[in-house]
């Protein structure tokens, strides 16, 4: 009976997926990420009141976010590509959960409680700079290529389901508390989130106790380069990654994905409200559609992405995927925008969103492919695209509102939508940066089996 239970253990041992615990708990971070920047855009109407503010202005208040957001991803990548993602990503939260909770703290009197404001959003967005960048490091070391798309699929579907978890969650804090416990509520789900994330992870397989041989060699076996224990990127030669027409075009595509992405995360609550006449039970439960759309559309996007690249090759799985996921995104928004009833428009818009989101998966994916272990810097550096998206609709969202119309809002997302699919076209995951350090394999030092662990 022992001898069969030791050699149950042992299989299990050499069975083990820790990297799937690892990306489950990064799909939690992102979660908490998403409710911690989602937040605000639930509150908006609350915090507009409470400080005199106008839409325009708690436009400013969002785009503060998304610029401290956007200049510190390159920043938050080489941070991770230096120093490994387990620090780096548990500094971040500790970071962004402080500065939530700040966001709740600025009295309603207070002079210049616009501009404090501002500088608290830009702070708190440069501490979550670290989280997609930081993630795509760790997919870099501890995922195979083939498994890719389903892993950063789970790491996204965060996205929606912390935005889509957030207006339920925050108006039940708000009617009961007011809206500034809604913020402290979110810093303290981020702090122990953090913490699990410190006491699980670690930067590399071959550093991790419980990481079985069977598992190590299949990852290392799966990579794009030697995975070798401690062994992070060296600096890079940007003037090779900016001249490269693969982060070119993924940078432009993300920037239109952003655009549209941000409507939703910043103003789809209030657009319910204002524009659809919605209560503020009715509008929680409409905004939280497309975020619902959002996550689903990551996960069958992370699988469809991996499926379509074993049997057609990267380029297939990859780009035509998302030139044709954002091409159909557009087309939704453009029919959800004139749709006269405000649950079929709700419905529709939430298909934009799904269909935007099936496209997810493949832009950190193609990061991993052509630049490996600097992935984390690469990834960051495109993802600055994406926010500088998303900060320009955050701000610019309520004035053509204001002008020429809600509907003229969402037209604008749907003619960006077609515009990043067609840069995919110029996308190519099977071609590398030139002589991208730690890249390209190295010798592999001697390493001892591992028997049960």
């Amino acid at each position: 009976m022992v001898a069969t239970m030791r050699e149950t253990l042992m299989n299990a041992a050499q069975r083990s997926r820790v990297r799937w615990l690892l990306v489950f708990w990064l799909f939690v971070l992102s979660t908490v990420a998403y409710l911690d920047r989602v937040n605000i855009s639930v509150a908006g109407g609350s915090i507009a009141n409470a400080y005199g503010f106008s839409n325009i202005q708690l436009g400013w208040v969002f785009s503060a976010f998304l610029v401290g957001y956007a200049l510190f991803q390159t920043v938050g990548g080489y941070l991770a590509d230096r120093f490994g993602p387990r620090r780096v990503l548990a500094a971040g939260v500790l970071w962004w959960g402080i500065f939530t909770a700040v966001t709740a703290s600025i009295p309603a009197a207070v002079t210049g409680a616009l501009w404090i404001l501002i500088a608290v959003r830009f702070l708190l967005g440069a501490g979550e700079a670290v989280v997609y960048p930081a993630s795509n490091q760790f997919v870099a070391q501890w995922i195979p290529q083939k498994e890719r798309g389903i892993a950063n699929g789970w790491i996204f579907a965060g996205v929606g389901v912390g935005a889509g978890f957030a207006p339920p969650l925050i108006t039940y804090v708000m009617i009961r508390h007011g809206w500034r416990a809604s913020f402290w509520v979110c810093a303290l789900i981020g702090f122990a989130a953090g913490a699990v994330w410190y006491l699980l992870a670690r930067d590399t397989p071959a550093d991790h106790p419980r990481v079985s041989a069977s598992e190590l060699a299949r990852i290392r076996a799966g990579l794009n380069f030697s995975g070798t224990s401690g062994a992070l990127a060296s600096p890079l030669n940007w003037a090779k990654v900016v001249s490269s027409k693969e982060v070119r075009g993924l940078a432009l595509s993300y920037f239109c994905y952003g655009y549209v992405a941000w409507i939703f995360f910043s103003w789809f609550y209030i657009y319910l409200a204002q524009a659809r006449q919605l209560n503020l039970k009715a509008s929680a439960f409409y905004a939280m559609l497309p975020f619902i759309a959002m996550a689903t559309g990551c996960l069958a996007g992370g699988a469809i992405n991996d499926r379509l690249s074993r049997r057609y090759g990267l380029r297939v799985g990859r780009c035509i995927l998302a030139c044709v996921s954002m091409a159909v995104a557009g087309a939704f928004l453009a029919l959800g925008a004139e749709a006269s009833s405000a649950r079929i428009a709700s419905i529709v818009l939430a298909g934009g969103a799904g269909a935007l989101y099936l496209s997810q998966s493949s832009f950190w994916s193609v990061t991993v492919d052509i630049a490996g272990k600097s992935s984390g810097s690469v990834s960051g550096f495109m993802n600055m695209g994406n926010q500088i998206g998303g900060a320009v609709t955050a701000s610019l969202t309520p004035v053509i509102a204001k002008h020429f119309g809600w509907g003229a809002s969402f037209l604008i997302a749907a003619a960006l939508c077609a515009v990043g699919a067609l840069a995919w076209l110029f996308v190519n995951p099977e071609r590398g940066l030139p002589a991208t350090p730690g890249r390209y394999d190295v010798p592999e030092p001697t390493v001892a089996v591992r028997s049960g662990k």
